[in-house]
């Protein structure tokens, strides 16, 4: 059985001590979806893995949904991240938007196609529509910058395309392969290209 390491010792302060159990708590619950699946995570098992007592853990969630949401939330940040930082990898705007692009098709990819209930709900959350409107706002940036270059069409507004280019990319599904992921983009881009 999976194991996550809960710290023996405090860390310096209460505040990193209770981070570090945080993460543990997340870590292990992480593992324990990716051997048993949403509906086979518990506070028990999870209390289990960390090493943590239950009445612990419910002092830092009150319950099985909230470990999920906190979960998601911290999977959210962690994508937002990988995508800025390859946004800043260039600084050639059509570049910026390729790239992007692709990264959020790779994304879309590995964890496209919520099969139940569960996973269909931490993605209609209030902390995924924040996500996805941080995502919106990268992409709409990066579309400005190309607009201002004139590597794509003005006739609609930036943040419209962001919006088509999300849409569009996120169809991209778990048995979608890295060639047709690529021609995705490519497709996406082409309807990008500025109206002569």
């Amino acid at each position: 059985m999976y194991h996550v390491r809960v710290p023996k010792r405090w860390a310096e302060t209460v505040d990193e001590h209770r981070s570090s159990v945080r993460d543990a708590v997340l870590d292990a619950a992480a593992e324990l979806v990716a051997q048993r699946g949403l509906t086979g995570l518990t506070m028990a098992g999870i209390a289990g893995a960390t090493g943590i007592g239950r009445a612990t853990l419910y002092r830092y969630y009150p319950d099985i949904d909230a470990v999920l949401v906190a979960w998601h939330q911290r999977q959210l940040a962690t994508h937002l991240a990988h995508l800025t930082g390859i946004r800043r990898r260039s600084s050639d705007p059509a570049e910026q938007l390729r790239e992007v692009l692709t990264g959020y098709a790779h994304m879309s990819r590995r964890h496209g196609g919520a099969s139940d209930s569960i996973a269909a709900n931490l993605h209609t959350g209030p902390h995924a529509a924040r996500a996805v409107d941080q995502v919106s706002r990268l992409v709409t940036d990066v579309l400005r910058a190309c607009e201002a270059s004139g590597t794509v069409r003005t006739d609609v507004p930036p943040g419209e395309l962001a919006a088509y280019c999300l849409h569009a990319l996120s169809a991209v599904g778990p048995a979608t392969s890295g060639a047709a992921l690529r021609r995705l983009v490519g497709v996406t881009l082409d309807a990008l290209r500025p109206v002569s």
